[in-house]
């Protein structure tokens, strides 16, 4: 049997760089494994999110997105984070055999202090959090981009180290690093993110996301010049969206010259909204009836929570803890 593992952080509401980087890509590899679980991780958001009415939306928004966008509770485990208490104490556990420098050269601990910020404790012991959410499934795949890979390696590495000291406790995780190959820039050519304000979100109100596509940054170039669609932003939003053979005769268009921009952005706009209307229309039903979500997500939680209980007894009979 092999299990696939991955969270989700609900820091805000998703973008079409969240679905085309990993969540299109989640809902695909629930049909292609034995067993999935997915979580909506609110205790790694704590290290960001501070207001609780937010965090609390964040995580019914997630859930519902997720359904929404294709996510199958029969063949997918969704759960939110939190609901699983053994994940703190697993945590905990793992620490005891964290060494410190370990922790000291992780990406976002190592970015923060070069910029001169103070970085608190949930940040410096981010990674083995998300070593006990890893471990504590018996996970062996686990989705992430290039970018998290370190983070699959600390896993290894406690895991490894656990295992050395008091037997074979925990499975050794593998990375499954997503296609990285759909470029998903952001309306002024940086990566799509939140955090830069250039995002487009895929449940956001119609005409928000019509005005935000009319007003894509472009070039100042000619109509008849022709330009390279490779490296034009919107080409490759158009090129998201657009089936095969219609992203290739936009791809003619540009290398001949000859057209307006706003052509392409008038374009996009109608396949985004025909792309997601399944989506929004799934959404709807479930915002009307949200019992449907808190049932998925309870019934995660159980399904969750008795694999977690197996491993910590496993994890806390090797080390001593329990002891009865």
């Amino acid at each position: 049997m092999t299990r696939i593992l991955s969270g989700i952080q609900p820091t805000g509401r998703f973008h079409w760089g969240n679905y085309f980087g990993a969540i299109r890509q989640y809902i695909a590899l629930q049909n292609g494994h034995d067993t999935a679980f997915y979580f909506i991780a609110n205790l790694h958001a704590l290290t960001t999110v501070t207001n609780n009415d937010v965090l609390r939306k964040n995580v019914i928004d997630a859930a519902t997105d997720l359904l929404a966008l294709g996510l199958d509770p029969m063949r997918a485990t969704l759960f939110v984070q939190s609901d699983v208490p053994e994940i703190s104490e697993l945590c905990w556990l793992l620490m005891t055999v964290t060494p410190m420098g370990l922790l000291e050269r992780c990406h976002a601990y190592k970015e923060k202090k070069a910029r001169g910020l103070s970085a608190h404790t949930g940040l410096f012991t981010y990674p083995v959090l998300m070593a006990a959410d890893i471990l504590m499934y018996d996970s062996d795949l686990v989705p992430v981009g290039e970018d998290q890979i370190q983070h699959i390696e600390v896993c290894r590495d406690l895991a490894g180290t656990f295992n050395h000291l008091y037997g074979e406790v925990f499975v050794l995780p593998k990375s499954y690093v997503l296609d990285s190959s759909a470029k998903v820039p952001g309306l002024d050519g940086g990566k799509m993110s939140k955090s830069y304000g250039n995002a487009v979100e895929i449940f956001e109100d119609l005409a928000v996301q019509k005005k935000k596509i009319m007003g894509i940054k472009t070039d100042s170039r000619p109509m008849e010049e022709p330009k390279e669609p490779e490296t034009d932003h919107l080409y490759n939003l158009f090129a998201l969206f657009a089936p095969t053979d219609k992203a290739n005769e936009m791809a003619d268009t540009y290398k001949k010259g000859g057209f307006g921009y706003g052509t392409v952005k008038k374009e996009l706009v109608i396949l985004a909204e025909q792309y997601f209307s399944k989506a929004r229309e799934k959404r709807r039903e479930l915002e009307s009836r949200p019992e449907i979500v808190a049932d998925v997500l309870n019934e995660g939680a159980k399904r969750a929570r008795a694999k977690a209980k197996e491993v910590l007894k496993r994890a806390q009979g090797a080390c001593g803890v329990e002891w009865r």
